[in-house]
């Protein structure tokens, strides 16, 4: 119930802002911290750098709160990245890329991100911009190895 209402504000949200960011979910056949080791591996393999990775849980246990296994991957290529704060600084904001693993109510675990396309809405970038299109590609293989079931 809470799901569904959470998806209905975030759909009235999305309608009511033209620059919304599109999010991209895939579901995971490991855990979260498989997912995430997984997208780690992947992302260094791919030669990004990796700037952190949150626990999302582990600080909610810090102040005494229960929250389902949900773990953020923060990674970039500057050779994607600046390109794109150099069409449109503020591009800075949502740079580096950012990954979220989540287990949800029923346990399904998710793999989401903002689409690249989104990025540029939001921040005046090219549509046809060369980098949004190897964002995407880049964020789709290295999502689809943290999932792979192999």
């Amino acid at each position: 119930m809470i799901r569904q209402t959470i998806l209905a504000t975030a759909t009235a949200a999305a309608m009511a802002s033209p620059a919304a960011a599109e999010l991209i979910d895939k579901v995971s056949p490991h855990s979260v911290a498989v997912t995430m080791d997984r997208l780690v591996s992947a992302v260094e393999g791919a030669g990004a750098t990796v700037f952190a990775r949150v626990d999302h849980a582990a600080g909610a246990a810090k102040v005494e709160m229960d929250l389902r296994p949900t773990q953020l991957l923060i990674f970039g290529n500057p050779k994607l990245g600046t390109p794109a704060m150099l069409d449109g600084q503020t591009a800075g904001l949502d740079l580096p890329l950012r990954v979220l693993a989540y287990a949800d109510g029923e346990g399904v675990v998710h793999v989401t991100y903002h689409a690249p396309a989104s990025l540029g809405k939001t921040h005046g970038l090219p549509a046809d911009a060369k980098y949004l299109a190897m964002m995407t590609g880049a964020l789709d293989k290295l999502t689809s190895k943290a999932i792979a079931a192999e």
